[in-house]
């Protein structure tokens, strides 16, 4: 039985916060820790805000933003009239937080490694292999088709507010790099990236995101495409299993099909990624989720289910594949932490990307790896690029030291807050076979729901007659359940961050016009 460390009368002596550092997110950190290691059991009353406040010496505000975090991801439920309390979460899924794993974990043929303490290396297999006709077909029937293009219209999906970079600052910044550029940056650089960046990143994903890393665990990819597609090759073997969410990001599939793997369709639902469902997948070998804000369903992964997938991947040897797209948009209270901040065996494979605050052409993104697999990454990167173009990675890096990366965050959250808002107040209403507009807690995008397919593609149709883009929620299905999708798999997907309110505004007024 876990022993309970918070009540009313708890003595918080054994939290210590650092005054130089984010209180509340020190405190959110400790709080957390505990429920997940079982010192606070299920059920335990936490104390009041302000109680707890007083007890640590610090601001009630703090403390407030604490728990709302807590709140938010689902570690703490209030309870009417009676306080605050730690959610019931299930105790098999807490417990194995605290094993420290034995098992043999299978890694493809090439890539040996050894997780125990004492031997971290891992080393790679780089011979060259013959391409054959079943890895042509693969890479025949898993092209990816080209993105829309041209300027951005309501409501394309995936595109952030780029209209809003701060464009003469990165000019002036990329002059002030090539105008005297330092001579070790001219040669060949580290496969990995620009140290710089990287440690940057590291720093950002601690303070802002609740993601414990170092710059040697972070890679520097060609945006987040080629990361997913760096962690197929690596890990998977032709034949695996890889459970993905559908509907799902239909490119993250095609990067681990060209790999050779089998993709297995895992239902979501309201609370995210069906892990029951997992645990019926006898060969899968990795997971790829989008947990803090499913694409493109919208919902989020309650906890109770990231500690289910985690004790997976612990209990099997899987790998997850963590797609953190869009994380930073969150419109009540501060981001959710990655999952892979509540993973402690190094099973989760975290990909960034900066296409979504800044914009997609840039094509910079990254991984964060257990540190036992950066290094083999690393060089398995080399074989394709031999380092990524250094001009880019160094102005983001001063970008991000200057501060400009921060300030622009919270500008892309404002801009993306007031552009959901236009799109909440003209959505059509009363209109037959459609929902009407659900809560937008985070995110670029919505899913709206419709009763039927043939809805589905009618009211698709006629808004691209009014040259308005939306996307049926039908197309993000694998293909072979696209053909017997039903009413819970129909609807329409919308970006609302593309363009500014008063193109949205104009845009739903064609559609009221289209769709009456």
């Amino acid at each position: 039985m876990r022993e309970p460390a918070l009540s009313l009368t708890f003595d918080p002596t054994g939290i210590y916060l650092d005054p130089r550092q984010g209180l509340s997110r020190q405190l959110y950190q400790a709080l957390s820790a505990r429920v997940l290691d079982g010192r606070l059991g299920s059920g335990t009353r936490l104390p009041a805000s302000r109680d707890l406040a007083r007890a640590l010496a610090i601001s009630r505000n703090s403390v407030v933003r604490a728990y709302d975090q807590l709140y938010a991801e689902g570690f703490i439920e209030g309870r009417v009239g009676d306080g605050t309390y730690v959610a019931d979460l299930p105790e098999r899924l807490l417990n194995a937080r605290n094993l420290s794993t034995q098992l043999s974990t299978r890694l493809p043929t090439g890539l040996s490694t050894a997780l125990s303490t004492n031997q971290p290396n891992i080393t790679v297999d780089l011979s060259s292999k013959v391409i054959h006709t079943e890895a042509l077909d693969r890479l025949e029937t898993h092209f990816l088709p080209p993105p829309k293009s041209g300027p951005p219209k309501a409501f394309r999906v995936g595109v952030p507010a780029f209209d809003l970079f701060p464009f003469e600052v990165w000019a002036k910044l990329q002059a002030a790099f090539w105008r005297k550029p330092g001579m070790h940056q001219l040669g060949y650089g580290e496969p990995a990236g620009d140290p710089r960046l990287r440690e940057l990143i590291a720093v950002y994903l601690r303070r802002a995101r609740g993601l414990s890393c170092t710059a040697e665990q972070i890679v520097i990819t060609s945006g987040a495409q080629q990361a997913i597609a760096l962690c197929a090759q690596l890990l998977l073997q032709p034949g695996d299993g890889v459970a993905v969410e559908n509907p799902g990001y239909r490119s993250a599939c095609h990067a681990i099909a060209t790999a050779g793997a089998r993709l297995h369709g895992v239902a979501v639902d309201e609370q995210g990624f069906d892990c029951a469902a997992l645990d019926g997948l006898a060969d899968c070998r990795m997971a790829y989720v989008t947990p803090s804000h499913q694409y493109p369903t919208g919902v989020t992964m309650s906890l109770a289910r990231r500690l289910a997938l985690l004790a997976w991947a612990e209990r099997t040897g899987g790998w997850i594949i963590e797609d953190d797209y869009d994380g930073e948009y969150r419109y009540s209270g501060a981001p959710l932490a990655p999952l892979a901040a509540l993973d402690r065996q190094g099973r989760v494979l975290y990909v960034g990307t900066f296409s979504k605050i800044a914009f997609p052409a840039l094509r910079l993104g990254y991984l964060v790896l257990p540190p036992t697999l950066a290094p083999a990454f690393a060089r398995r990167k080399a074989v394709d690029m031999r380092h990524s173009e250094i001009g880019t990675q160094a102005v983001m890096a001063e970008f991000m030291a200057a501060g400009h990366f921060q300030r622009h965050i919270r500008r892309m959250r404002k801009a993306a807050l007031n552009r959901r808002n236009a799109l909440i107040r003209g959505w059509p209403v009363d209109i037959p076979g459609c929902a009407g507009m659900p809560e937008i807690a985070a995110g670029l995008h919505v899913r709206v729901p419709v009763d039927n397919l043939a809805t589905e593609q009618r009211l698709v149709a006629r808004a691209a007659a009014v040259d308005v883009e939306i996307n049926p929620l039908s197309d993000y299905w694998l293909p072979e359940d696209n053909g017997a999708v039903d009413s819970r798999a129909c609807g329409l997907v919308l970006g609302f961050a593309a363009v500014a309110e008063p193109a949205i505004a104009s845009a739903l007024a064609r559609l009221r016009e289209a769709w009456r």
